[in-house]
């Protein structure tokens, strides 16, 4: 089982804009309000404008109108996030989908490809070349795959099976740290990177039938715990930054 501090790194500017940006929909704020937002973080004015220059230069944003967008592979990310974190399950009748491998003379990048492919679909792989889970998802689509030959199966005891393929309660008590950490006092800093941690979490959820997890498992709870502070956090940090402008009389530029 991972630490808070292995679960959660110190997030750079970039980190902490690209956060932002990934949580915010649609994914596109003023200069002035990443700015004030990485204030708002403890990151410098100055460290803020700095980071977003080179992330545009990068292709990671796109300055447009007086605004930045999340562009390419992290508008991808984004859309593939809410995709995966949102899951659409329907009722389990003990029917499980096995994916095997039946291409030959693929190299070790394609090879890796279709691993992280068929992870991200959470299948589990029993051996090699041997992927399963229920067939509890609603959109679970391997057609995609040519290499892959597919089934429909009922194993013998899906519970025993389900613990073999993925460790639950390991999963469970580091959901449950994040938990603890997003629901007690931190520096805003310290949420933010919670809330990273945990839709990183959130992206390994097995999404098992409840017929087949363990008692009080987490999972909807942290999924709820991330969306409620991605629906407050730029309006939350925002009206906090402005107010403090207004009392101060000064404005980031």
């Amino acid at each position: 089982m991972r630490t808070l501090d292995q679960l959660m790194p110190a997030l750079s500017a970039r980190s902490v804009a690209l956060s932002i940006m990934l949580g915010s929909h649609p994914p596109k704020l003023t200069a002035r309000d990443l700015v004030s937002l990485g204030t708002s973080f403890g990151i410098a004015a100055s460290t803020m404008r700095v980071a977003l220059s080179r992330m545009t230069a990068a292709g990671d944003l796109v300055a447009e109108d007086g605004a930045y967008v999340l562009a390419g592979r992290h508008l991808d990310r984004q859309v593939a996030t809410d995709r995966r974190i949102a899951i659409r399950r329907r009722p389990y009748d003990g029917m499980w989908r096995m994916a095997v491998v039946t291409g030959r003379g693929r190299d070790a990048d394609a090879r890796a490809s279709l691993r992280e492919s068929l992870t991200n679909a959470r299948l589990s792989e029993l051996r090699e070349g041997v992927w399963l889970r229920p067939d509890n998802i609603a959109d679970l689509d391997l057609t995609e795959f040519d290499e892959l030959e597919t089934f429909a199966t009922i194993p013998t005891d899906d519970r025993h099976l389900s613990r073999r393929l993925w460790d639950l309660d390991t999963w469970a008590a580091e959901a449950r740290l994040l938990l603890d950490f997003l629901s007690s006092q931190h520096e805003p800093i310290e949420h933010l990177a919670a809330a990273a941690a945990a839709v990183r979490h959130l992206r390994t959820d097995p999404a098992l039938p409840d017929e087949l997890l363990p008692e009080r498992w987490p999972g909807d709870e942290l999924r709820w715990a991330y969306d409620d502070y991605r629906n407050n956090l730029t309006a939350t940090h925002l009206s906090a930054v402005r107010d403090s402008e207004r009392t101060e009389g000064s404005t980031p530029r």
